[in-house]
Order: C-alpha cells, then sequence, then structure tokens
C-alpha cells in the first residue's frame, strides 16, 4: 500500500492522465464536504461497485478516506479485485482540508457547476413562480415540461408539469409542437437551465424559459406541489419527426465539432487495454428495455448530463454514447465534452447490437463465512448481532438488542463487544458475507451471518423495537443530512440548498476553473 500527499494527490487530479479520484467515505460524510472531483463511493458498498466506475483494473486509483484507517482496508480489498494501481492520501480528507484547498457541500458538484457557468455564457430566459402563475391566471400559460425522470417527478411536480425529460424533449420536440411559450422545469436550478440551453442549441426559436428554482421555488412562493404523480408515456416518433431529430443532431455535432464514430471505431475504443472507455445507452428506459445493447449501459441523456458522477469514475476517461438519431447523444456529449471527458457519438444500428458485453470486474471471493438460520442464532446463547443496514432501516425496526455499525466503524464496534459470538446481518446476504469477512480480517474468530436477513428473524419470532431514536444524526454517517428534507416542505431547507446552487462558482479556484472546458456562446 502507497500513501501520497494531498498536494501530490491535487496534481494527480489535475493533470492530463486518468485517475478514479474516489472518496469512500460513507453518504452523510461526502455531503459535508469533499473536493470537487472526487467520485462518492462509500467503503460499505465499495465491492459491489466500484468494477462499474473503474471498469479497468489497471486504471490508477486515488483513495481519500477520512484519515481513519479505512483507505488501508479498501486498498487490500481493491488489490484482492485485481486492482494494480492503488494509492490513497496520507491523511484523508483531515489533511486536504487543513491545505485550504476547496471544500464542497453536497452531490453532484461538477455537473451543477457546470451548470451554473452555462447559466453565465449561454443566460437562459427565466420565469419566476409568480410570472407562471399569472400567465396560468390570464389563460396564456406555457407549456410546462418537467426534466426530471420519472421517479422524481412521481414524488411532486409543480401543476400542470408534464414528464418529458432532459434530453428527450428536444429529440420528440416534433410531437409535442415547437409552439412558444415552452417553460422547462426541475426541482431546482441545474436541470431547468440545460434543458432550456439544450433546446436553444437544437434550433427552437421563440420563448423558451425555465422555471426560476424549479418546484422549490414555486415552493418558495406560497403554492402547493402535486404529489404521488403518474407519468404519461413519451410520445413516439413517426419517421418524420425521427429525421427532423437526426437533423437537429446533425447541426449540434457540426456546430461544435463533437466526434462521431462508426463501429470499427467502437470496435477499436473498447478493445484497447490501456484507456478506460465507457459505452453508454442514452436512449430512454423503456427504449433501452426493449432494445438492449450488450456491449452498453443504460443511462439516460439528461441525468448523464445532471449525475456524471454516478456511472463514470475516471477523469479523463474515453465514453461513447449510442442512441438512435444522435440527438440524445449530442446533447449529452455537448455537457461531458466541458467536464474534460473524451466524448464520441455512435448511433445504434445492427452491427453495433453485436458486439458482446464488457468485461465485469466481479466482488472478491469470500471464504469461510458460515450462514445459519434465523431460528438458530435467535435460539443461540452469547451471540450478538451486529445490524449493519442502513440507519434509517435500524430506526424503523431492528432486533433488540441488536448493536448498530456502518462498515468503517466495525473495528471499534467489535472491540466493544464482549460476545464469544458475532451474528452479522446486512441489507443483503451478500454484503453480510463481505461484512464478515471484514470481522474475520479484524481478528474476530467466530462469525456468522444471518440467513434471510432481518425479515428471517422477524418470522422466527424475534423481539422487535420500532421507530428508535438511535443513531443519532452525528452517528449515522451513512444518511445524506444536507438539506435532505428540501422536497418534504422544509423551506429553510430549500433556501440554503439553492444558496448552495448559485454559491459553486464563487467557491472555484483557478486550477479548478480551467478544468471546465466551456464552448462560447457564439
Amino acid at each position: 500500500m502507497k500513501s501520497i500527499s494531498v498536494q501530490a494527490a491535487r496534481a494527480l487530479v489535475h493533470g492530463a492522465n486518468e485517475i478514479a479520484f474516489l472518496d469512500i467515505r460513507e453518504a452523510g460524510q461526502f455531503v459535508e464536504g469533499h473536493p470537487l472531483f472526487a467520485i462518492p463511493l462509500p467503503y460499505s458498498i465499495l465491492e459491489h461497485h466500484i468494477g462499474s466506475l473503474v471498469p479497468r483494473l489497471t486504471c490508477p486509483v486515488l483513495l481519500i478516506d477520512n484519515g481513519d484507517g479505512v483507505a488501508q482496508r479498501a486498498c487490500r480489498r481493491l488489490s484482492q479485485m485485481g486492482y494494480t494501481d492503488v494509492v490513497f492520501i496520507n491523511g484523508g480528507m483531515p489533511a486536504w482540508e487543513k491545505t485550504g484547498y476547496p471544500v464542497y457541500q453536497g452531490v453532484n458538484v461538477p455537473s451543477k457547476t457546470l451548470g451554473e457557468l452555462a447559466e453565465h455564457i449561454w443566460q437562459p430566459t427565466m420565469m419566476t413562480a409568480d410570472e407562471l402563475a399569472q400567465a396560468a391566471e390570464e389563460s396564456r400559460a406555457p407549456a410546462l415540461f418537467d426534466a426530471r425522470p420519472a421517479s422524481e417527478y412521481g414524488k411532486m411536480r409543480v401543476p400542470g408539469a408534464v414528464c418529458i425529460p432532459n434530453g428527450e424533449l428536444a429529440h420528440r420536440m416534433s410531437r409535442i409542437g415547437d409552439k412558444p411559450p415552452i417553460v422547462v422545469t426541475c426541482a431546482g436550478r441545474t436541470r431547468g437551465i440545460t434543458g432550456v440551453i439544450g433546446l436553444m442549441l437544437t434550433g427552437l426559436d421563440g420563448s423558451v424559459a425555465a422555471l426560476e428554482n424549479g418546484t422549490q421555488g414555486w415552493a418558495l412562493s406560497g403554492r402547493d406541489l402535486e404529489r404521488n404523480n403518474t407519468p404519461g408515456a413519451l410520445p413516439d416518433l413517426d419517421t418524420a419527426g425521427l429525421a427532423a431529430s437526426r437533423q437537429r443532431a446533425d447541426t449540434l455535432i457540426e456546430r461544435f465539432s463533437l466526434p462521431v464514430a462508426t463501429f470499427d471505431d467502437v470496435s477499436r475504443m473498447i478493445s484497447e487495454s490501456e484507456r478506460t472507455t465507457y459505452v453508454f445507452d442514452v436512449r430512454s428506459p423503456d427504449e433501452a428495455r426493449k432494445d438492449p445493447l450488450a456491449v452498453a449501459s443504460h443511462a439516460a441523456s439528461g441525468q448523464l448530463a445532471q449525475a456524471t458522477d454516478q456511472w463514470v469514475g475516471v477523469r479523463n476517461s474515453r465514453i461513447i454514447l449510442c442512441c438512435d438519431t444522435g440527438l440524445r447523444s449530442a446533447l449529452a456529449a455537448f455537457w461531458l465534452r466541458q467536464l474534460a471527458y473524451e466524448v464520441h457519438i455512435v448511433r445504434i444500428d445492427d452491427k453495433l447490437r453485436t458486439l458482446p458485453a464488457p468485461y465485469r470486474v466481479s466482488p472478491p471471493a469470500i471464504c469461510g463465512t458460515r450462514s445459519v438460520n434465523a431460528s438458530d442464532i435467535l435460539g443461540m446463547a452469547n451471540v450478538q448481532i451486529i445490524d449493519m443496514r442502513p440507519s434509517t432501516d435500524y430506526r424503523a425496526s431492528h432486533v433488540k438488542g441488536a448493536i448498530w455499525a456502518t462498515r468503517p466503524g466495525l473495528l471499534a464496534t467489535l472491540a466493544r463487544t464482549e460476545a464469544e459470538m458475532i451474528a452479522i446481518l446486512a441489507d443483503t446476504e451478500a454484503t453480510a458475507e463481505i461484512y464478515a469477512q471484514d470481522a474475520a480480517e479484524l481478528g474476530h474468530a467466530n462469525i456468522l451471518t444471518v440467513g434471510g436477513g432481518y425479515e428471517a428473524l422477524v418470522k422466527a419470532g424475534a423481539e422487535v423495537s420500532v421507530n428508535s431514536l438511535h443513531p443519532e444524526p452525528a452517528e449515522a454517517i451513512d444518511f445524506a443530512w444536507f438539506v435532505h428534507d428540501r422536497h418534504d416542505g422544509n423551506l429553510d431547507s430549500s433556501r440554503r440548498y439553492l444558496a448552495w446552487e448559485t454559491g459553486l462558482i464563487g467557491q472555484l479556484d483557478e486550477i479548478e476553473k480551467s478544468a471546465f472546458r466551456l464552448f462560447k456562446n457564439a
């Protein structure tokens, strides 16, 4: 295992070569402060997600923890999985903060910062909640579209908003109609801004605006949101509609010199062992499900641009974007190029469908873990159940006497436990096996996992505690507390969230500003 200084780490992050900069602290720690380009990958789920985020085993990997020794444990695990070039920052996040380098709250910060930078360049029109409400009262309501995916739209929407996510709106405009005025909304700022810029880029003339501050702006104006919404099906395109989408794509590709790949190009790029290449199908979820591409993972066009760090773990890597007409790929490419990725667009055809699924990194084999029936565990003497499910699940309901623990805190929990036998409980049995192996490696000899998990314990007659106040927020490092209730009526949280978004640009130092490859409005 090798450690490097914060200064050396920052040079790697802002260098020209590939680097997977992974923040392995838990979600609650990450959202309270992290480096700009750190990818959130909590140690608790490391083995399950590292393979998709960092698919190349020889890619350089840089870890940052809380200066608590977790990085060393993660290094060992990644080495077992076959990763060959893993280092960690000496002193972790406390050392990073001590240097005075910028620290950012929240999630998806690079994508959100790009949205704020783009607003300054492209200056999309904003419509306030009051202006939208007045237009509706005067029978001149605009066509209102919600740029978020169906899962988010279902939770809350501005009354009357139709769910057509970013990318899809421009693609399907011939069926929707391009008569002004059109207003795009999201939950805050970014997707409204990027959605309107996308429509501007694809040639939509007339009055196109973003709803200022989205659903939160609507709530802050004193108006109610509609909840438990059911999105309608996206409108299908006929031959003329597909041709119109393709023409918009060609115009956008030419304007910004976006690279278009052939089948042979894709075959060559995915075979190169010294380059990390991601292939994404950016069509709608329904299209990807009905016509799957073995070579590609699915990531809807607008979401990939909004939350890139959920899919792409390697800076300066290569991304291939697939769709039918090229427009949804081109819109995503426009944003991803500005985040310094090498991006290529490919239109789906029968040849592309023949490419096989890529190699997938698998979690390491678990040796020596013993799973025991829940009823047998309840009948054992001197056994301690350690409940390592999410803190929200533990608070809602847990077996009386079970101790809650996180994976990073497992060593400390074991040190406080005098029981001869430990039974590990997690949200899946596969995860419980990984945690049990951790416990064994940390020096505890008698480790079991609970067959069937928590539900099996309840079914076997375990006494249950519900609505617990433990763990307290300071302990529940697995939960992202940062303005988490902004969509549940806490208007103060909404104000703080919106101030956070608009303040992102002001936090950038000169090195970070230069990391964005901004297109000009010309």
